[in-house]
């Protein structure tokens, strides 16, 4: 049992996600963050041998097999005095609904760049994400082992293209072969980098720090000059870190490294440690559960961590972590209160209640029971179909947070299992994985066939892998005649009025909202006109 107060355990606690675009080094990041947390001994990339070569924090075949995450993560541990949850998020663009209701759960975020690439496409649509939620962002320049690019022009790029101010930490001598470390700004001390060994399996161990008066020794003719130069360049040209501006959203410090090799990876871990917020006041909604007799009004109101009623929300739901049971585990990001194992929470949109009598703490495959847990941490509650993405759960069942959205999916196909006898199973089964929030599901009201939705290609693939792998069941998707999806509303006598006009084109998604399937943007612009009472959206909220 803690003997610190509520707010004080809040107060300790770091929820971070990592984003980058696919490649950058996000998730070999994340492996040699949890080395030099403590939370393993070997990174999956560097180390070990084997199967346990893999990342460990890609637990699907899927991942394994491609080298890529396809799901988003969660690993707890705990370095220095507090307690760091990691969300390691989906780079790939197909999985981009995911990462967006990952960045809900998270306080801060690490944005990964390659140092040879800078900015690529998808890094600015996650920092977008990032800009609408107010996250505070740090900055790390991965790759340096590598040929890169111009320091400053990389740091260029990021007050340019990101209107973010950026303020070098640390500042790399060279890159590639040239490296020969990293100087701290503002106090001119070296890290000194060490080269691999050829043909070692062993990394070698990167020296102690020195002042970079004393560091000659690591340095070729005239490269000690030149980042002397380069450094009261740097301490003139570029803004000094300053916390507030940073957790404001207009500043983003930078650091530099090479997650491979782990190099400035426990200098990054100090500053999230240091710098990243710790869990903010959330707002909220006080209501009453749908069909409560005489219910008061809502009420919007503000929910602190340090405050004793626990409370958060469902962020995403994963099903068969665990190939051995057909487990089901929602991933609650906590907002506020002292949570103990056996604790009776509710859910706000159903007022079902649950008794948690087996909460887990992840660590990306691997998990134990969670005896207890404060603001900020992301506790997995097992449920068999309870619990949704984007459910409020506290103990009144009175909180209600704002809903994840759904976006409209970009690519609609048919699927059937290939052997009819296990139609019901694949209706089972695709509905978990729409629960989840892999694809999109729709059923339409003429017709037997299941219209999937996805942002991406990679997505069938990802779906057609698990309905196999974990299912048992071999499907075929089909191109179907629908290229857009959108959700309808309105007063009761116009839905009924275009849904009877529109009947072959009228579906269901899970939670039996009303969707118009159609046959190309024109005719999505055509019936809206032609039904201006009634609204065609490209998102719902989720809970």
């Amino acid at each position: 049992m803690s003997k610190l107060t509520i707010a004080d355990e809040a107060g300790r606690r770091r929820t971070f996600a990592i984003i980058a675009h696919p490649d950058a080094g996000k998730t070999t990041l994340t492996e040699h963050i949890l080395l030099a947390g403590g939370a393993v001994r070997a990174a999956g990339a560097v180390k070990a041998r084997g199967d346990n070569r893999r990342a460990r924090s890609d637990w699907m075949k899927i991942e394994k097999e491609r080298g890529i995450s396809v799901t988003a993560s969660v690993m707890t541990f705990e370095h220095a005095g507090k307690m760091f949850n990691l969300l390691d998020t989906p780079g790939h663009e197909d999985f981009s609904e995911d990462t967006y209701r990952t960045l809900t759960a998270a306080d801060c975020a690490i944005m990964v760049l390659d140092a040879a690439k800078g900015i690529e496409p998808q890094t600015l649509k996650l920092f977008e994400v990032c800009r609408l939620r107010n996250i505070p962002i740090i900055t790390f320049i991965n790759k340096l082992d590598r040929e890169a690019q111009d320091p400053m022009a990389l740091l260029d790029e990021v007050a340019s293209r990101l209107q973010l101010d950026p303020a070098p930490i640390w500042w790399p001598a060279g890159s590639g072969n040239r490296l020969r470390g990293l100087v701290e700004v503002g106090t001119g001390r070296f890290q000194p980098y060490a080269k691999k060994t050829a043909g070692s399996s062993d990394d070698t161990r990167h020296p102690e720090a020195l002042p970079l008066t004393e560091a000659a020794q690591y340095f070729e003719q005239g490269e000690q000059d030149e980042i002397t130069e380069a450094i009261e360049l740097v301490e003139a040209g570029y803004s000094q870190f300053d916390r507030q501006s940073f957790l404001e959203g207009h500043l983003t410090p930078v650091l530099w490294g090479s997650a491979l090799r782990h190099f400035g990876i426990e200098d990054l871990l100090r500053a999230i440690g240091e710098w990243a917020p710790a869990p903010k006041v959330m707002a909220a909604r006080k209501e009453s559960p749908p069909e409560t007799r005489n219910a008061p009004a809502p009420e919007a109101i503000e929910v602190e961590p340090g405050s004793s009623e626990v409370t958060g929300f469902v962020f995403k739901v994963q099903a068969n972590m665990d190939p051995n049971h057909r487990d089901r585990i929602a991933m609650f990001r906590m907002a506020s209160g002292s949570f103990k194992r056996g604790m009776k929470l509710k859910v706000q949109n159903t007022g079902k209640q649950l008794s948690v009598n087996a909460p887990i703490m992840f660590f990306a495959s691997d998990r134990e029971l969670a005896e207890e847990a404060y603001a900020g941490d992301v506790i997995g509650i097992p449920n068999h179909g309870v619990l949704r993405v984007g459910d409020s759960l506290s103990e009144s069942g009175l909180i209600r947070f704002a809903g994840l959205p759904n976006f409209a999916p970009e690519i609609l196909q048919r699927v059937r299992v290939k052997d009819p006898l296990k139609a019901k199973h694949l209706q089972k089964a695709l509905v978990g994985l729409a629960e989840e929030g892999v694809t999109q599901l729709f059923r339409p009201e003429i017709g037997a066939d299941f219209i999937v939705g996805a942002v991406g290609q990679l997505q069938f693939e990802v779906m057609a892998d698990r309905l196999g792998e974990e299912y048992g069941l071999d499907v075929v998707f089909e191109p179907s005649p629908y290229a857009e999806a959108r959700w309808v509303g309105g007063d009761k006598a116009d839905l009924e009025d275009f849904a009877g006009k529109y009947r072959p084109q009228m579906a269901f998604d899970i939670d039996q909202n009303p969707v118009f399937l159609a046959k190309s943007s024109w005719e999505t612009g055509y019936v809206g006109e032609r039904f201006p009472k009634v609204t065609f959206s490209k998102t719902l909220e989720r809970g």
